[in-house]
């Protein structure tokens, strides 16, 4: 299973080499120019690890894609890749698991994902979550699976009757015993009316 990164960055050249990096080693990446694009991105397909710029249209424009990572229902890994070192507690803030320093050695830089995205993956486990890694680690006969027990259950709940309408039923059932008792009730009453 190739693991899924989105490397968010306006300088092109950075860009293409760390994409190129990154495949060359096994992962799968997808590329956003803009701090726009990358959140764009973000919602519609699910990474494993988000790698951002902090610098892009404006200064904090990282911050942007970060927000849009974390509020994300897969809980990507958050790397915040930079030119202009920040403060441990001041890129913690912002929402970022690690902080990248470029220019960086190629080796380096593959440990410290590779680190980054294992132990997000164990904080996600201990809390009882589900990443973009675990969905897409369920094999594909179990999801065909799933999928074909959906329309199953759907179907099941189709025909099977509403409580309104069992409790309807019902209701008229008793109508009609109570009506069907007063009626045998007067067939069976003996006539008091006088013999002339």
């Amino acid at each position: 299973m190739r693991r899924r990164i989105l490397l968010v960055d306006d300088e092109v050249a950075v860009l293409l080499t760390l994409k190129a990096v990154l495949e060359i080693s096994g992962f799968d990446v997808d590329t956003a120019a803009s701090a726009r694009e990358g959140v764009s991105k973000l919602h519609t397909r699910e990474y494993h690890m988000l790698i951002t710029d902090m610098r892009m249209e404006h200064d904090v424009a990282g911050v942007e894609v970060i927000k849009a990572a974390r509020s994300a229902a897969y809980h990507p890994a958050v790397a915040l890749l930079t030119a202009f070192p920040v403060a441990e507690e001041d890129w913690q803030e912002m929402g970022a698991d690690q902080l990248l320093v470029k220019p960086m050695h190629t080796r380096i830089l593959l440990q410290q994902i590779e680190d980054l995205i294992a132990s997000h993956e164990q904080k996600l486990a201990q809390l009882g979550l589900t990443s973009a890694a675990a969905n897409s680690a369920q094999p594909a006969a179990a999801k065909k699976r799933l999928a074909k027990k959906a329309p199953a259950k759907k179907a099941a709940r189709k025909s099977a009757p509403t409580k309104r309408a069992v409790a309807k039923k019902t209701a008229v059932n008793s109508k009609k015993k109570s009506a069907g008792r007063a009626t045998s009730a007067k067939e069976s009453k003996p006539s008091l009316k006088r013999k002339s």
